[in-house]
């Protein structure tokens, strides 16, 4: 049996959970990459202390450098080339016009996915769905219950589907966070028929004219057969009552799990057509070139970033902001 569960907002919840007059993207952002950035400004400063002129020598500390923050070889080495072949037709010059290169190179990168992707954000007619897909761990169900604060925020009305129903605790989790954010949320017990409760979750979100239904899927590997065909399932369970549906497809990865994630994120997405990522625990890691890293071996948008525990720490990511946050 189908349950509609949720829709009053908690405000102790709410007030403890940051949603106060938010800061600016940009210092969110800054505040996330703070370990990325202090580890890259001390050695691109160290880099060019010695020297006016970016040389090849310079080059191959910088290659270091960015591989250490984790933007991989595949990333590094087209920044690098993009660098030399800059400086073998005009010099480079100090540490602040080196900075601002790579800041250009960096952000380029990160925008051709998303420019690639028309209105990534944007509505469509009727409800749109949104599947949130990934392994265990990498903050998922908690992802899905922050979105749903995020739309919410953007004045859209919201309904949650615990679709999650292979793993323990996973619908009590969500239910936490449909009360947190004040939405309601569709769920059955757990080890019932994901493709079920989406059905009921999809007629009831065109029947209440919802905006955006987020569907919290279960975590499961590329490899996991039996799961990735549930997910098929799903996507055609979905795309029969809403023409279009999935109209995205996030991938939640953790910023902490660096190129081993990458690897593992290449083989999901080719299995389970993801169209955007959401990277958690970004505020965690040293390694905060891992979304550069994402944007170009990937060719997917970077779209959500999690930078912190509460409530409001989902932020849409911006490419802009995130490259003045990591070489201010």
């Amino acid at each position: 049996m189908m349950k509609l569960f949720g829709g009053k907002k908690d405000n102790q919840e709410n007030q403890a959970s940051g949603e106060t007059p938010k800061s600016s993207l940009f210092s969110r952002m800054k505040q996330a990459v703070s370990r990325t950035r202090e580890s890259l400004s001390a050695k691109i400063e160290d880099l060019v202390a010695l020297t006016r002129t970016v040389d090849e020598s310079t080059l191959e500390g910088l290659e270091t450098a960015l591989l250490t923050s984790d933007l991989g070889i595949q990333t590094t080495t087209a920044i690098l080339d993009a660098l030399r072949n800059r400086a073998r037709h005009q010099a480079i010059v100090g540490g602040d016009e080196l900075r601002s290169l790579l800041k250009a190179q960096i952000r380029a990168i990160l925008e051709a996915p998303i420019a690639n992707k028309a209105n990534p954000l944007s509505a469509t007619d009727g409800p749109r769905v949104t599947f949130l897909v990934g392994v265990n761990g990498t903050g998922k169900t908690t992802s899905a219950g922050k979105l749903a604060a995020w739309y919410s925020a953007q004045n859209k009305s919201v309904l949650l589907c615990a679709a999650d129903t292979f793993r323990a605790a996973a619908i009590e989790q969500l239910e936490v966070w449909a009360t947190r954010s004040g939405v309601q949320m569709i769920k059955t017990r757990q080890g019932g028929d994901p493709a079920a409760v989406l059905y009921d979750a999809a007629s009831a979100a065109k029947t209440h004219h919802i905006n955006e239904l987020i569907v919290d899927t279960a975590g499961r590997l590329h490899t996991k057969t039996g799961l990735m065909d549930e997910l098929d399932k799903m996507r055609r369970t979905a795309a029969k009552l809403i023409p279009g549906a999935p109209h995205e497809v996030l991938l939640v990865m953790d910023a902490t799990t660096g190129q081993n994630g990458v690897q593992q994120a290449r083989q999901f997405t080719q299995s389970a057509g993801v169209t955007g990522i959401i990277l958690t625990k970004l505020d965690g890691t040293a390694k905060g070139g891992i979304a550069v890293a994402i944007a170009e071996e990937l060719n997917l948008p970077v779209l959500f970033a999690g930078v912190g525990e509460q409530m409001a720490d989902l932020i849409e990511f911006s490419p802009a902001e995130f490259v003045d946050s990591l070489l201010e």
